[in-house]
């Protein structure tokens, strides 16, 4: 295994991150561990544009470039990559994506030298070498993976540097985040949308305002709880991921399916109830903060709103 960078030495840093966001959230310590051990040198992320705008508010990064993920067919789009990798003139790449994509972007360095490079690739210099790295869950796994590299601090992901203004949203009482939504193709990881309806009337019977998290996409899912809430605040569509850690900042606390806002909100510390059905594992992918509860069912509906309330009080 080839000997770490000394600091200073010509060379910059490339760190691969394509997403998605919750394994974004969970991979800012290791951003942040990879900075400070290279705290002399140039670090530049490759990512996807959802990212673009969190990456550089972080400090973390010198360069922030977000054409990682050409489509299967795109030629244009996969020679403009292996010219950007081949005249970066990185010393060493840290693959945090760890997929078979971002593994097959160690072969586009042939047939020159390749950099020192952490990660899954076959014949890379620092592979995490654990059999067992597929059965991790991603916190742990990634600090493994960095290990394995020479870097032993990693910590939490820390989101102080996160600001936003988000007075626009006129929340000016205590509410309560609601994220209803989640991957379109995976409906069996979402909680009811009566159950969320069914909470959000509960709240403002507390006094407390429902404010509904997602996506433009799913504005009919929020359309139909606000049928049945009419007092619930429907912010779909309406915030960034740093509008998204603002919002959980000052939040009561949170409920939501195991999706990506749930992510960023439960690593600034809100009371986060995440509700997990079988379809994904929290053993690997569960949301990390200081207050984080997880309850899960199979199907997920076998959850009543009673049971989600309860882990308010």
């Amino acid at each position: 295994m080839s000997s770490l960078l000394p600091v200073g030495q010509p060379g910059g840093v490339l760190v691969i991150k394509l997403g998605a966001l919750g394994d974004f959230v969970q991979t800012i310590g290791p951003f942040a561990a990879i900075r400070r051990h290279h705290k002399d040198q140039p670090i530049t992320l490759l990512t996807t544009k959802p990212f673009e705008d969190i990456a550089r508010a972080s400090g973390l990064f010198d360069d922030v470039w977000t054409d990682g993920r050409p489509g299967g067919s795109d030629l244009s789009g996969w020679l403009r990559l292996r010219r950007w990798l081949l005249g970066g003139g990185f010393g060493r790449v840290y693959d945090l994506q760890t997929s078979d994509r971002s593994s097959f972007y160690f072969r586009m360095f042939w047939p020159g030298p390749k950099p020192e490079w952490s990660g899954i690739a076959r014949g890379c210099s620092h592979p995490h070498a654990n059999p067992d790295r597929d059965t991790m869950h991603t916190v742990e796994r990634q600090a493994e993976q960095l290990e394995m590299a020479g870097i032993s601090d990693v910590a939490p992901s820390d989101l102080s540097w996160a600001k936003a203004d988000v007075s626009r949203f006129g929340l000016n009482g205590r509410y309560v985040l609601l994220a209803p939504g989640g991957a379109q193709h995976r409906q069996a990881k979402r909680w009811p949308a009566d159950c969320f309806a069914e909470v959000a009337v509960a709240l403002v019977e507390r006094d407390i305002a429902p404010v509904l998290l997602g996506s433009a996409a799913e504005s009919d899912l929020m359309a139909g709880i606000k049928a049945k809430c009419s007092e619930a605040v429907d912010l779909s569509g309406q915030t960034s991921l740093l509008d998204l850690v603002e919002l959980g900042r000052d939040a009561v606390a949170a409920i939501g399916n195991d999706t990506g806002p749930m992510h960023l909100i439960a690593a600034v510390g809100c009371k986060s109830v995440v509700l997990f059905s079988e379809d994904s594992d929290p053993a690997l992918c569960a949301q990390r903060g200081s207050a984080v509860t997880i309850l899960r069912r199979q199907p997920l509906s076998g959850l009543s709103s009673q049971d989600v309330l309860e882990e308010l009080d």
